[in-house]
């Protein structure tokens, strides 16, 4: 009887062992959906993400970005930067085959200043592009503008936008000059154990185009979960969008799919 009993009680404990570690895990895992969704968490991080646009030109070619997204917080999460690396796959749009070149774009790199955490955050600061994609894929040019990000997280809510604007200051004379701006506005709901509803579209502006060439504004949703990899936290997503807006040789729509390790901090917000 006594046996028994002692069985019993071991295996109860080990229930209730197994039932705090699942909700500690699950726990955490809304945590760090939450955090990925902030752009300026105090989480450093290496997003991937791989953007598709379909129907560009007469011959509905296709052009891939894989922006290589490195996140690093510095100063106990004040200083945050963003560095992106983009690797392009530009078609010749005049063909029905080809390519005009492909390999490593301009790199783009923003620090932001965040004065203090919580459910509402800003974070303001420089941006600067460098020529590192050449004649083929870049704008041969050194740009330098300022960039600034503003998000609250209520409830199971993350809203926000991010918004900057360069300026070419040197580089090839005979190039042309940059003055281009970006917004992105993101919206995300958490629905639970990882899962999340979200949308993130790029709007890009070229003030030196010609008027009806300036915007690139597409419109859409999806959604991803955050899951881990041994002990390894992954945020896997993908959205589609509709280009509402766009240069007469631009794509109709863009497919995007973003794989993003998170690497938590001690003591990260």
């Amino acid at each position: 009887m006594r046996l028994r009993v002692l069985v019993l009680a071991a295996a109860l404990s080990c229930t209730i062992n197994s039932l705090a570690v699942a909700q500690e895990t699950e726990d955490r895992q809304e945590d760090l959906a939450q955090q990925a969704a902030n752009p300026i968490a105090n989480l450093v991080s290496l997003p991937l993400q791989n953007n598709t646009d379909f129907g560009i030109g007469p011959y509905d070619r296709t052009l891939n970005v894989l922006n290589v997204q490195p996140v690093v917080p510095l100063l106990d999460g004040k200083i945050v930067t963003r560095t992106v690396l983009p690797f392009v796959w530009i078609p010749d749009v005049t063909s029905e085959s080809g390519s005009i070149s492909s390999g490593l774009s301009d790199i783009l790199f923003t620090s932001f200043y965040v004065p203090s955490s919580g459910s509402t955050m800003l974070g303001v600061g420089p941006v600067f592009e460098f020529p590192s994609g050449g004649e083929n894929r870049g704008t041969q040019k050194w740009s330098a503008g300022v960039s600034g990000v503003l998000l609250a997280q209520p409830g199971d809510w993350t809203l926000g936008v991010l918004a900057n604007n360069v300026w070419s200051f040197a580089g090839d004379s005979e190039a042309d000059e940059v003055n281009r701006g970006l917004i992105q506005y993101f919206v995300t709901y958490q629905l639970g154990h990882g899962w999340y509803l979200n949308s993130a579209p790029i709007i890009t502006v070229d003030w030196t185009a010609e008027e009806g060439n300036k915007w690139r504004v597409p419109l859409g949703a999806g959604g991803g979960k955050l899951l881990f990899l041994g002990k390894l936290p992954l945020n896997l997503q993908s959205q589609v969008y509709y280009f509402v807006a766009k240069p007469e040789c631009g794509a109709n729509w863009q497919l995007r799919v973003q794989v993003q390790a998170l690497f938590p901090l001690p003591g990260s917000r």
